[in-house]
């Protein structure tokens, strides 16, 4: 699924997911050696392949739910 990557008004990572009208805050992040995984404030878990630190955001990323 399309997610968009943001800094919310706090400074905190946030995602937006277009399909669901859904944004929330990112609560843990982990890096893997497949990519990193992001939980929100939600209780999801989004897997993203190639995605860096140092991205500029806001950017639209390809994430994968698990």
């Amino acid at each position: 699924m399309k997610v968009m990557l943001h800094k919310n008004d706090l400074g905190h990572l946030s995602v937006y997911v277009p399909k669901k009208d859904l944004e929330e805050e990112v609560v843990e992040q982990t890096t893997t050696t497949e990519g990193k995984i992001l939980t929100l404030a939600n209780g999801w878990q989004l897997s993203f392949d190639g995605l860096e630190d140092d991205a500029k955001l806001p950017q639209t990323f390809r994430a994968r739910k698990l």
